[in-house]
């Protein structure tokens, strides 16, 4: 089954999308800050990590950051939960090397279609 990381501060978002994941064919893992979310994303190497921007302690751009900087999870699928769909914004993602993002609020079926498009390449 594939293991999918949603690093995500809003617990009410966090605890959605998991639940969302748990009903399919997903192993969900949570992390309620960018701190837990590089420690699990190390120990437990998922398939693809989810992951939002705006966070306390380290934000998704310092998460990113991390996990290029390794070996072991550098080549991670990693997506962007965020509101900001701003130019900045995607400059951001391009240069640390994301590979996508998916924007706040989203549905069910775009959230499951983002990890799907992800995971395939």
């Amino acid at each position: 089954m594939t293991k999918v990381l949603v690093i995500e501060d809003e617990e009410v978002i966090r605890e959605s999308i998991l639940d969302i994941l748990s009903e399919g064919e997903f192993i969900p893992i949570g992390a309620e800050n960018g701190s837990i979310g590089v420690q699990l994303a190390k120990e437990l190497r998922p398939d693809l990590i989810l992951c939002d921007v705006r966070m306390p302690e380290l934000d998704g751009y310092e998460v990113l950051r991390a996990l290029r900087s390794d070996p072991v999870t550098a080549p991670i699928p990693f997506v962007f939960l965020t509101a900001d769909t701003s130019e900045n914004f995607f400059h951001q993602e391009q240069l640390l090397g994301a590979n996508g993002y998916l924007a706040k609020p989203f549905t069910t079926a775009s959230l499951l279609e983002a990890i799907a498009t992800h995971l395939r390449k």
